[in-house]
């Protein structure tokens, strides 16, 4: 008898602003951290990344986590 103690998680992680609004690829942000400011979400070798639109400066969606909210440190554009 085999048990499954521990369970994949296949949901893939559905970012949002610190508004709780829905981000997804290709939107334009603001972000608030590292001195990027206006930014694109791309999808990179290793999950989602805000591209600078001045620098091309790339961080990962990881970094922009607000610890209290668990929301993304960025602010979506119009």
């Amino acid at each position: 008898m085999a048990f499954k103690l521990f369970k994949k998680k296949s949901k893939k992680k559905q970012l949002q602003d610190l508004d709780g609004i829905p981000l997804f690829v290709g939107d334009k942000v603001d972000c608030l951290r590292y001195e990027m400011g206006e930014s694109i979400i791309i999808e990179g070798d290793n999950g989602f990344e805000y591209e600078s639109i001045a620098t091309k400066q790339k961080v990962s969606y990881v970094k922009m986590i607000d610890a209290a909210t668990s929301f993304q440190k960025v602010r979506k554009l119009n």
